[in-house]
């Protein structure tokens, strides 16, 4: 799978292009404790640095990286940029701008203390014939000030111009940088081809495999890991991320 990022030929060099999820994992994941204390256990419990598809899902597909530093204070966000100048009059100059609150009215991302806010983009992104990119906030990065709205973009046929990413300010009491690189979209391709949906009982060999892995995934840890988890391009960041922990969900 072959995705395509162009940019405005006066900015290349001067922007972060996209990079791999994996290479953007927070340094939380890594510095978090593999094992926890559990009052309702009575003991220390695994914590979801052990847990691959809690990682797996961070490290998916690539992300949109924040172009500048952003600066919010005292309830506004501001940026001191030197970018040189688009060689395209129609493109964006600053890392991002405002969607009315009232777009966003009657749904649950509407409060009155939070902005909307819009991501600009300064990548194009094409997918081969047949795919759409699934845009999302950054997995598990509830540390972020903001809430990316997911979406679907048929990126296809959609690919002549940057996709724009809204998110909503959720932390308005935020005050602080939020550094160039920062991820603000995570997104992957995805098929855009019907689903066949098909349910039923186990039957006798699926009720056996049933009890069989049940009884695995309880008698030790990193039996996901070590017998169903499939191999992926895993970068040194997601091995630093999860040093010394036995992962297992």
């Amino acid at each position: 799978m072959k995705v395509r990022f162009r940019c405005d030929p006066a900015l290349l060099g001067h922007i972060p292009p996209p990079v791999p999820a994996r290479a953007a994992l927070p340094d939380w994941l890594r510095a978090m404790p593999g094992t926890a204390a559990s009052e309702l256990h009575g003991g220390p419990v695994r914590t979801v640095k052990h847990c691959p598809p809690f990682v797996d899902a961070m490290a998916h597909g690539f992300v949109i990286p924040l172009p500048c530093d952003v600066r919010a204070a005292g309830g506004r966000l501001s940026w001191d940029w030197d970018l040189p100048t688009p060689s395209l009059p129609a493109h964006p100059r600053s890392p991002l701008s405002f969607h009315p609150p009232a777009q966003v009215a009657g749904s649950p991302f509407h409060r009155p203390d939070c902005a909307v806010v819009k991501f600009n983009s300064f990548w194009t992104v094409e997918l081969p014939p047949g795919w759409s990119l699934f845009a999302a906030h950054p997995a598990n990065r509830e540390d972020l000030p903001f809430r990316l709205l997911t979406g679907l973009v048929d990126a296809d046929r959609f690919s002549a111009v940057g996709i724009l990413f809204p998110a909503v300010w959720k932390d308005p009491g935020f005050e602080g940088v939020l550094p160039r690189g920062t991820p603000v979209a995570q997104c992957f391709p995805v098929p855009r081809e019907a689903l066949e949906l098909d349910t039923g009982p186990l039957d006798p060999a699926g009720a056996d495999a049933y009890e069989g892995t049940a009884r695995a995934l309880l008698s030790a840890p990193g039996h996901y890991r070590r017998r169903h988890r499939a191999r992926r391009g895993r970068s040194g960041a997601v091995e630093r991320a999860t040093q010394g922990a036995e992962v297992e969900p």
